[in-house]
């Protein structure tokens, strides 16, 4: 009896490999939106849209080009951010094979599910990302 009541307390510390199947899908389906999007800015910044400045009155080419150059520069700062995005979800595909996701890896406790569902690949609990904000400050 004193066995089962320790091992009832003691904390899960991994999810089962059904529920990383769930994250797996998760991510995967993430993975595949963020690709599509990055396709979507690279086509965006290479200029294959096909909306250029060619057909502009000598008068408006200055204010295209500006704004072009604006575009093109937001869009790259967003390219990057899904860059890293992307590699952040192929990490957790690398977790989830090691079967170490959804582990703190500040308090090595697991990461609840509603956390992971909404940030996929989180490697901190909110509280630890809470303690890491305020440090930096």
């Amino acid at each position: 009896m004193e066995k089962e009541t320790l091992s009832e307390e003691q904390p899960a510390l991994r999810y089962s490999d059904e529920e990383l199947q769930e994250f797996k899908e998760l991510i995967l389906e993430k993975l595949a939106k963020a690709r599509s999007d990055m396709e979507n800015f690279r086509s965006a910044m290479n200029g294959s849209s096909g909306n250029d400045i060619t057909d502009t009155a000598p008068t408006f080419k200055i204010l295209e080009e500006g704004q072009q150059t604006l575009f093109k520069e937001e869009n790259a700062q967003l390219a990057s951010r899904l860059e890293k995005y992307i590699k952040n979800l192929e990490a957790a595909l690398v977790r989830i094979e090691n079967k170490t996701y959804g582990i703190c890896r500040a308090t090595g406790k697991l990461i609840p599910k509603e956390r992971l569902r909404s940030v996929p690949h989180a490697t901190l609990s909110v509280e630890a990302k809470m303690d890491e904000k305020r440090r930096k400050q």
